[in-house]
């Protein structure tokens, strides 16, 4: 376990790295400043590092302290989920927030069901719920994207931090980043646009996903049928066009917002993900789907795939129940066929 969990915090890396640099692009381009590379990472990190510092810290007592009470060893789980927490917040998010929601994802996420390989919901996700239905200003909103928006730290007039779902829904259809520059496809898949520290980057979360795949501990067909369910979600709203977020082209929905980091490094948890091969094809590919549907659909979520997987996550026992049921009476069939071949 120790050695998949560190190959995960591997392939979170990428997004990790980007994410530090995009919150000094973020918040330069904010500022009207001109930075290079290396002051933005610079900034990025000090705002990133205390992030994971606290997650680390906060979630790793926990977990020490119901290790003692249980007698067992500190499990290595919360390496993957001490990381995956910070890469879904908002960069300027308050480190007791940070705190809480990490302490809520530990103990009533996963401790109250026994600990790593017994919890039904994804912690991460669930530290992100958390926050998202208790503090909800500090997780939407045009303001909590872009480090130091909130405070009005220095900002230039009329800049705007709406990510570009917002900047569609406002706009119909139409994407501005910050000074009112069009967003291209390509600025999405780089992922220079505001959004959540490590979500931003479909290139940097691809190069992760390469690696778990790769080394067989990030399920391929879970991603692939992942991204192929938003894809026709997003292809039947296309159709629609009943609204400006129906209008966005379905491949721009799999680059935008979290949908991809989602479909790599949350859908894929082993523990909370369906466990049969059938499974997984019909687990990932409504998670997709139902991923897209709620971000374009109900306009007081717009961005879906948090509640999208997290709801996923509760139903894939009872898909590999289905799964394994057919399978059964599959079997069954051929040996009455085998016996009654038999006996004539």
């Amino acid at each position: 376990m120790k050695r998949a969990m560190i190959v995960v915090v591997i392939a979170l890396l990428p997004p990790l790295l980007f994410g530090m640099w995009n919150t000094g692009y973020q918040n330069g381009m904010a500022m009207g400043l001109e930075r290079t590379i290396w002051q933005n990472f610079a900034f990025g990190f000090l705002k990133v590092f205390p992030i994971i510092v606290v997650s680390y810290v906060t979630g790793l007592a926990i977990e020490f302290i119901f290790a003692q009470i249980r007698h067992h060893e500190v499990n290595e789980g919360f390496l993957v989920t001490g990381m995956l927490i910070p890469l879904i917040m908002p960069v300027d998010v308050p480190l007791w927030m940070v705190a809480v929601s990490t302490a809520f994802a530990v103990i009533i996420g996963k401790e109250v069901f026994g600990g790593t390989g017994m919890n039904v919901l994804n912690p991460a996700l669930t530290a992100r719920a958390f926050l998202f239905f208790a503090y909800p200003a500090y997780m939407s909103g045009d303001l909590v994207w872009i480090s130091g928006l909130m405070k009005g730290e220095g900002i230039i007039d009329g800049f705007s931090g709406a990510t570009a779902l917002s900047q569609a829904e406002m706009n119909n259809g139409v994407m501005l980043n910050g000074i009112g520059q069009p967003i291209t496809p390509m600025d999405m898949f780089i992922g220079t646009i505001p959004g959540s520290i490590g979500e931003t980057s479909t290139l940097a979360i691809l190069l992760g996903a390469l690696l778990l795949i790769y080394t067989g501990i990030g399920s391929w067909k879970i991603i692939l049928s992942f991204f192929t369910g938003g894809l026709v979600m997003g292809l039947i709203l296309n159709a629609f066009g009943a609204n400006s977020l129906m209008e966005v082209p379905a491949l721009q929905q799999l680059m935008l917002g979290g949908f991809a980091f989602g479909g790599v490094y949350m859908a894929t948890d082993p523990v909370t993900a369906a466990q049969t091969e059938t499974g997984k094809w019909i687990y990932g590919f409504f998670a997709g789907f139902l991923s897209i549907m709620v971000r374009v659909v109900n306009g007081a979520f717009p961005e879906g795939v948090m509640l999208a997987i997290l709801l996923m996550n509760v139903f894939a026992p009872l898909i590999d129940y289905y799964v394994i049921q057919v399978n059964i009476k599959k079997r069954l069939r051929r040996v009455r066929v085998v016996q009654t071949e038999k006996n004539s």
